[in-house]
C-alpha cells in the first residue's frame, strides 16, 4: 500500500504537470524577471514542497517558451558565472491574460466539483476527521479566496457602471 505522502506527491505532480507553462508565466510576470533557479524554488513552494520539476525538464520548458515567443531571455554574468533571466514578451502577457480569464471560469467549476465531491464522500461515509489546525487553515484559505472574489466582483461592477448599455 502506498504511503500517504507518496500519494500526495503523485497527486501534486499531476496537478502541476499540465498547467506548468501557465504557472511559469505567472511567476515570471509577477517577479518582472526571474532565472531558472528562482522559478524552480517558486514551483516547489507552490507544490507545498511535495514536488518540483527536474532542472533539465524546467530548462526544456523555458527554452520552448522562448521559441514560442512567450519569454525573452537575458544573460547576465556574476564573475564567470552565466545566468539567464527571463521576462515576459508582449505575446507572453497576452497569453497570460487569456489564460487568467479562463482560469477564473475553471476555478468556479472546480469549486462546484469540490463541493459535490465533499457531499458524495459524506453520503458514502468516506469523510475523515480533520484536526482543528487543519480546519482553521482551510477556513483561512476560504476567507482569502472570498476576499479575492469580492475584489473581482467590485472591479467588474465598477467597470459595468462605467459602460452604457
Amino acid at each position: 500500500m502506498e504511503r500517504k505522502t507518496d500519494v500526495e506527491r503523485r497527486i501534486i505532480k499531476s496537478l502541476f504537470t499540465v498547467p506548468l507553462k501557465d504557472i511559469i508565466l505567472v511567476i515570471v510576470g509577477l517577479k518582472g524577471e526571474a532565472h531558472g533557479y528562482e522559478i524552480l524554488k517558486e514551483l516547489e513552494k507552490l507544490a507545498i514542497g511535495l514536488w518540483k520539476p527536474s532542472h533539465s525538464n524546467l530548462y526544456t520548458i523555458l527554452n520552448k517558451m522562448v521559441e514560442e515567443g512567450l519569454l525573452e531571455p537575458r544573460e547576465e554574468y556574476r564573475g564567470r558565472v552565466r545566468r539567464v533571466k527571463y521576462r515576459l514578451t508582449d505575446k507572453g502577457w497576452e497569453y497570460l491574460k487569456t489564460s487568467n480569464n479562463l482560469t477564473l471560469r475553471i476555478l468556479y467549476t472546480a469549486v462546484e466539483y469540490h463541493e459535490a465531491l465533499k457531499k458524495k464522500l459524506e453520503e458514502i461515509g468516506k469523510t475523515r476527521q480533520m484536526r482543528r489546525e487543519t480546519i482553521m487553515e482551510y477556513l483561512e484559505l476560504l476567507k482569502r479566496i472570498r476576499d479575492v472574489l469580492d475584489e473581482e466582483i467590485s472591479t467588474i461592477e465598477r467597470e459595468l457602471e462605467g459602460t452604457s448599455p
